[in-house]
Parts: structure tokens; sequence; C-alpha cells
């Protein structure tokens, strides 16, 4: 691959004692991509001169607005939140992921406490930061998570291959139509295991039947590929494509060899292995029986192997 996903990072996620109370948190995941990513760091509140350690924020309506309210300081600071954060977002060139710090009154991309009133003791439901918030607006296409959610392994396994899709999408936005060809050949099956409708639907601005600018397919083409990937893959697609990719050699298999792949897409399908063992399988398949077109598609390695830890926490 040659280049690397830029991945804009919550500070406090182990590069700055910047968190209300001045800590830092080491966190793993964040740690470990380090070396295949170029990342941007960034801490809100720090960054609008809350100062470390600082009186926490939390969110809470106020005439029937959300404001970002300091309690300790008796201080609104969602002007300077909102103004802050459409231009720190406006000043990316691109940003292909997110890292942000799970269940921040800023940062959370989820699971917010959101409080509804200023009352003390006040209910409270569930909502979204109130940078994330506009990081949703600004960039809904790139690949968004929270530091917490990311030690589930579904939930990593479709951020990376969301991170690196996009970053090698990015990658051809100056490029030519058979540059757009070839992103749409060689990732057909991992959009195969995300949205056939999708899939279908790209295949269709890709023909370009219509004569269109290259810069309009282009954005065009990204809509599609954002919604198809905003979630991650269902179990059944998976499997779906697996035996559509087994179809290219099923002929040339003896009865023991299809015996085994059949075993293990059942296991698979059962829940008893990790999805790599079939896909590693067909990949053995795909070279023993020369399938290049097969060979050429990014399914069997849509990140960087080394990246690839199967371990969970099953939440």
């Amino acid at each position: 691959m040659s280049n690397k996903p830029v991945i804009v990072v919550s500070n406090c996620l182990g590069f700055c004692n910047c968190r209300y109370d001045g800590q830092v948190i080491n966190d793993k995941f964040v740690k470990d991509l380090e070396s295949y990513v170029e990342y941007i760091t960034v801490c809100p509140e720090v960054d609008i001169g809350l100062g470390v350690p600082r009186d926490s924020v939390k969110l809470v309506k106020v005439d029937g607005k959300a404001e970002l309210y300091q309690p300790g300081q008796d201080r609104y600071v969602t002007k300077e939140m909102d103004e802050y954060s459409e231009k720190f977002l406006s000043s990316l060139d691109h940003a292909d992921g997110f890292i942000l710090k799970g269940r921040s009154p800023s940062c959370g991309i989820k699971d917010v406490k959101y409080y509804q009133s200023m009352v003390k003791g006040a209910s409270s439901e569930k909502g979204v930061g109130r940078f994330a918030e506009k990081v949703f607006e600004k960039f809904p296409f790139s690949a968004i998570e929270e530091e917490g959610r990311l030690t589930n392994l579904a939930i990593r396994e479709h951020f990376l291959t969301k991170l690196y899709t996009n970053m090698r999408f990015r990658e051809i936005k100056d490029g030519k139509h058979k540059d757009l060809v070839d992103f749409h050949t060689r990732h057909k099956y991992i959009l195969m295991s995300y949205s056939q409708k999708e899939l279908k639907s790209m295949g269709k601005i890709v023909a370009n039947h219509q004569n269109k600018k290259y810069e309009d397919l282009y954005n065009e083409y990204k809509e599609h590929l954002g919604s198809a990937m905003e979630k991650a893959p269902k179990f059944t697609n998976q499997l779906n494509t697996l035996m559509h990719v087994m179809g290219y050699f099923s002929d040339y298999l003896s009865k023991e060899e299809k015996e085994y792949l059949l075993k293990s897409l059942d296991k698979y399908r059962k829940r008893k292995i990790h999805l790599s063992v079939p896909v590693g399988i067909l990949r053995g398949y795909a070279i023993k029986y020369k399938q290049e077109y097969i060979l050429g598609q990014y399914l069997w390695e849509p990140f960087p192997e080394d990246m690839l830890d199967i371990s969970d926490t099953g939440k």
C-alpha cells in the first residue's frame, strides 16, 4: 500500500495528559496503529481554552436547546466549541477516519449523557458529543469510532476495512475513469459482503453510460460507497460472498478439497472459527488454480494483515 490512512484521534488517548483530571489513557489499539497510520491529534476542550486540569463539562438542554455547560464555572461553552469544531474540521484536507474519546461530552460518538434540565439530579438521555456531532456532519463517510468500542472484534475489523478502503478511494480522487474501474473491480467482493444493492448501483456509475465527467462520477460513487459501508457487513452477506468466490474454481477442486472448504464455511457459519480461516483456504486454492482476477481482490487483505488481532472483549 502506497500511503497511510489519516486518522484524527483524541489527544488524551496516549498522546497528552489533557483529560479534565490531568490524566492520559494509554489505549493499546491506538498505540498499535501508530506505525501504520498518520495521526492528527485533537483535544477540543483544551483547544477552546478550558485548561488542564479543568472543571468537567456536560451536555444539557436549556430552553429547548442543547448546550455545553461547565457547572463549576457556571459557564456555557457551546459557541466556542461550535466555532472551534467548524474551524478545525474545515482545515483538514482529508480524514480517512476518527478515533474519539468515548462518552466525552465533546468527543463521544454515542451514549453521551444528555441532561434534560439544569436541575440537580435531572434525568438524562443518550446522545452525541458536541465536537463529534460536527465530525459526523463534515465527514459522514469517514470511519468514525471511539476507543472503547474498538475492543470489539467485529467493530474493529469494520473500522479498519472502511479506513483503508477510504484511503485507497481518496488516492484516486484526481485520477481517471480507468482508476475508478480498477478500484471497483478490486473491491468487488468487499463491497458485495457489505451491500449487493449498493454494489450494483456503483457498477452502473462505473459503466458511465451517460459519459459524465470524472469528478461527477467520483462524487456520485463516493455517496454510494459511504452508504454501503455505513454499518459492518452482515454475517449472511459474508458467507454469500465466500460462496461466490468459491464458484471461480469449484470445478477444479477435488472431492476432498471441496469437502474441506465446505466444512470450514460451516464452522464459520456456526461461529466456531474466525473469518480469516475460510478466507485463507479460498486464497490458497485461488493461488493453486491461478485465478488471477480473484487474487487481485482486496478481500484477501482489506488492511495490512499484521494489524489482524482476533482478540475480543465479547462486548
